[in-house]
């Protein structure tokens, strides 16, 4: 395999991983309580500036998010329960306002503890500085996904002409298959769309 194709299917592979893991694990990673939403908006409460947080929302939804962050500031001085009361409420007011502006609906604040282990190693990498254990995790994910998928069409292709059951069973594996090849070549060529579901690193998630 040439050098030029190498770097293509690389790109797919991380393209494609990146996509299914955050399509899987978005709406958990920012409402959790240890994803990157939450920890800038402890960040802020602890200096005391929002400037933090304001990068997660639209400028349009900034004034929201301050003066939600003058009141909450305003409570915390009023006792321990006060405090966690405050500091919940901004980080649901934060979250839910985040969401508004990439057209999805809050659903509340989940647990820490249940973000992916790609998205994690995503987060990791970039507090590392270096993409290269990312890659190996995602490169790896992807050959077995292409490798069960293959080894299953490939063994039932073999009986498809002994039924119409037989047959069908291997129609299923066939799509299944290409299906997966198919999103990754896509990814390759035309990048993660720019949504929510399936955000891009430079997007609001």
């Amino acid at each position: 395999m040439r050098i030029s194709q190498i770097s293509k299917c690389r790109v797919a592979v991380l393209s494609f991983l990146g996509a299914l893991l955050l399509s899987t694990s978005a709406l958990a990673h920012c409402d959790s309580m240890d994803g990157p939403v939450i920890r800038d908006a402890q960040t802020a409460l602890e200096k005391g500036d929002p400037t933090p947080v304001l990068k997660w929302v639209t400028k349009d939804r900034e004034g929201d998010i301050r003066e939600a962050f003058q009141r909450t500031l305003a409570v915390r001085t009023k006792g321990d329960d006060a405090r966690q009361l405050a500091d919940r409420y901004f980080f649901e007011t934060l979250v839910r306002i985040h969401r508004a502006g990439e057209g999805e609906a809050y659903t509340g604040l989940k647990p820490a503890g249940i973000v992916d282990s790609g998205i994690s190693a995503a987060d990791r990498a970039l507090e590392v500085g270096s993409f290269e254990e990312l890659a190996k995790q995602l490169s790896g994910a992807v050959k077995d996904g292409i490798g069960k998928r293959f080894a299953t069409a490939l063994e039932l292709r073999k009986y498809a002409g002994d039924s119409v059951e037989a047959g069908r069973q291997y129609v299923e594996a066939y799509v299944d298959y290409v299906h997966f090849v198919e999103n990754v070549n896509r990814l390759a060529v035309h990048g993660a769309p720019h949504t929510h579901h399936d955000s891009a690193p430079h997007s609001q998630k």
